[in-house]
């Protein structure tokens, strides 16, 4: 079974567990999958989990992926218009001897709200970084999985060597016929 934490960032881990090439394309099918995930990614469970936290991680898992399917251009605006709908707490931290803004979520709040502060809490973090515009969704269809394009050239299209072998062996076919 694939592990969740792939990248170690939630934002991207999350948008990630709907997987079009498995015969049940939903990764989180119930909520020890949650469990797991949250497990995995360093997520807090307290309280614990149960079936309506999962639809709700769903439903933001969809509303995450709108945002990632922004072209770079919107995606900031896209973001922007999500984080006024979350409970979003900002706290001040010493990061390296100087005060350094973090986004977080209020402690009773629900898994879903704690996962999707800290996605665009990441999902800052990519921007800050530079990596902004090397967010993407990969290009072979029917996988729609997020990366972060971190190759030197800045051209990588594919999530991963499978989908880039799927979508090269299939051009190579259409050239053939």
């Amino acid at each position: 079974m694939r592990q969740f934490a792939e990248t170690g960032l939630v934002a991207i881990d999350l948008a990630n567990t709907w997987d079009e090439y498995l015969d049940d394309p939903e990764r989180l099918p119930d909520v020890a999958a949650l469990r797991r995930f949250c497990r995995e990614l360093g997520e807090s469970e307290e309280g614990g989990v149960d079936v309506g936290d999962l639809d709700a991680v769903r439903a933001m898992r969809e509303r995450l992926r709108t945002v990632l399917t922004c072209e770079p251009s919107e995606r900031t605006h896209a973001l922007a218009r999500w984080v006024g709908e979350l409970p979003v707490r900002v706290a001040v931290e010493e990061s390296g001897g100087a005060p350094r803004l973090r986004l977080t979520s209020p402690e009773a709040a629900a898994p879903a709200d704690r996962l999707a502060v800290r996605s665009v809490a990441e999902l800052l973090d990519l921007a800050a970084s530079g990596d902004w515009e090397r967010l993407r969704l990969c290009a072979a269809r029917p996988c729609q999985d997020a990366f972060v394009d971190r190759s030197r050239p800045g051209r990588r299209q594919f999530c991963s060597t499978r989908c880039a072998n799927r979508a090269h062996a299939a051009a190579s076919r259409a050239r053939r016929q």
